[in-house]
Formats: C-alpha cells, structure tokens, sequence
C-alpha cells in the first residue's frame, strides 16, 4: 500500500472515531483529573454530538412520548452501534428552562411507557429484570417497535450482554439486576417502650422518632412511615425490600441525634449492624442506637447490652443473611 494511499485510510478511520465520539475532541486527550472519561449512560438532553453520527443514529425515537427515557435509549444506542461516550469535567452547560409549559400532556401519558418502549428496543433478555421490579410495566403498551428494531439491525448494533460486559460492567456492585435478599425488614420495635421508629415520611436531616406501632392494614396512614428495610449495603432504608426510599438511617458521632440523609452507598456514616444482643450498632461511632422514650427521641450512645432501650427487635429476620454480615464485620 502506497504512503498517502495509507494516510488517506487512516484519516478516514480517525473522522470515523471522532465523529462517533461524544464529545471529545483530540486536544482534550490529556492525562489530568480534568480528562474526560467514559460514562454508560448520561442525561439525554445535555450533550454534544456530531450532527451527522446523530442522525446515522436515528435521533431520538419519535415513539417516545413528551419526556422521560430519551436519556437511556441515546446512551445504549451510542454505545451498542459502534460511539463511544465521555464525561468532559471541564466543559460548561447552560439550561434554561420556560417559565411555562407551551404543550399539554394528553391524558394517559406516563413515564413507564417509554421506560418500557427502550427496554424493549434495546435491552434484550434484560428486560426480564425491570418486570421483576415493576410488574406493573409488563401489560402496558409500547406503541410500534418495527422502525426501531429494523434501525438497530441496520447499524449492526452489538446485544445489550455485550454493553454490560464492556461498557457498564461495574452497574451490578452497585445496583444488582436481581435485588439481593436483607437482612431484616418491617417494622423496627423498641423493646423498652414497645415503640416503633416511625420516619414521619421525612426526608434529609429529618430526625428519626418512636410512635405508637401501627399494624400493617387499614390503621396505616401517609402521616406514619414505620416499615423499614436493613439491606444488602448494610444501610437502613424506610420502605420495604422491593420499594425503599434513597434515604437512610445516619449518625455522625456517638452522641448524636439518628437522622434520615440521602443514601450514598458508601457505608460510612450509614453503616449499621444488627448484633445478636438485639442493637443496632453503628460501627463508625462505635455507638448503639438508644432512644428516650419519655420524649420518643432517637439517639446514639456508648454501647450497654443491659440497656432495654437500646434493644430493637425486627418484624422479620433473614438470619442467613444476618450471619454473613456479621460474620464479615467479625473478620
């Protein structure tokens, strides 16, 4: 092969890279905390592209309805038909948003729809995991897929298997497809008091209370929330297994208030373990959560398994579970 017969092939091939790359451009290739990096999904309205890859790519599906979901099927479909996607630290975006919606929402619109219209264009058997989740989704209707899926032939897209291996293949550490089973969940019962924790419903910096328990049924109201979920992170979350809220319980010290923040993952301050003397111990601290059940006030304190109040018993135990916690924090 001749010299510029060489060059010509490889300038090609490096447009085709570029133009299929969101959005780095070769400048920024830099070896920094500022350089970009690759993200498996980002948010489908902030984001740089070349206007040709776009439409190669088929735009936005037109099936989709108002809002919701673009986000997903941009990022799989860049990913599996050949792009790449980057996280730019240093780049700078504006939103500006209307002071009023100009369009109305017809009735029977829904998030779910289009969260289901790209499960199944783009995510293959995996869309059995979000039906286990959402069962709800499995009935509704996705509208045609036809021009989808003859788009994803046409480009010679790559299966949804090979996006989790190569491109998201850390997603599961954090969000397991199949949610695994707690520890312990329901309701959270004092055993000096016979109170429950009851979480008000709140949400940041909200502190955690003890209330009259209330059983599951007709006396539940939205002023209460006493159902709570001890989790695969080691975190507790209110909720139960299959539907928790993103906050949960935190202390900073061994005197402080039990309070709800948002859940981050990370143990910490966040991290709890349920010990056979029946406290709930906070390993940061090295306290236990105690309680006044005077005032129904929530509280760490320093450890006394003679203390009732600082005893708390669980509506249901998974004690296998309970074990291979514990005995991980032993080691």
């Amino acid at each position: 092969m001749r010299p510029r017969q060489a060059d010509a092939m490889r300038g090609a091939f490096d447009w085709e890279m570029y133009y299929k790359r969101i959005p780095i451009p070769p400048e920024l290739q830099r070896t920094d905390p500022s350089d970009p990096y690759e993200s498996p999904v980002m948010a489908g309205g902030l984001f740089a592209v070349n206007r040709q890859w776009f439409w190669e790519l088929g735009g936005y599906d037109t099936g989709l309805e108002i809002w919701g979901g673009e986000q997903y099927e941009i990022s799989f479909k860049v990913w599996m038909c050949g792009g790449s996607m980057y996280d730019v630290p240093c780049s700078r975006v504006g939103h500006i948003y209307r002071k009023y919606v100009p369009y109305k929402v017809p009735s029977g619109t829904s998030l779910a729809r289009n969260l289901k219209r790209v499960a199944e264009t783009w995510m293959d058997e995996y869309t059995e995991y979000i039906y286990q989740r959402r069962p709800e989704y499995r009935h509704l209707s996705t509208g045609d897929l036809t021009a989808q899926k003859e788009l994803r032939k046409h480009l010679k897209c790559k299966d949804f298997k090979w996006y989790m291996k190569n491109v998201a293949w850390d997603l599961p550490k954090y969000y397991p497809p199949v949610e695994p089973l707690p520890a312990a969940w329901g309701e959270i019962r004092n055993v000096a008091s016979g109170l429950c924790i009851d979480s008000k419903h709140g949400s940041t910096g909200t502190e955690l209370r003890l209330d009259a328990c209330l059983k599951e049924g007709a006396e539940r109201t939205w002023a209460h929330e006493q159902i709570f979920t001890f989790g695969w992170r080691e975190d507790i979350r209110p909720g139960d297994p299959l539907h928790t809220r993103k906050f949960c319980f935190d202390a900073i010290s061994q005197s402080s208030p039990v309070t709800l923040y948002d859940c981050h993952g990370m143990k910490g301050n966040q991290h709890w373990s349920y010990r056979k003397d029946k406290s709930l111990y906070h390993l940061v601290s090295n306290g236990c959560m105690d309680c006044s059940p005077s005032d129904k006030r929530i509280f760490m304190n320093k450890c006394d398994p003679l203390s009732e109040t600082q005893q708390w018993l669980f509506q249901r135990v998974n004690a296998t579970v309970l074990d291979k916690f514990n005995s991980a924090a032993d080691s």
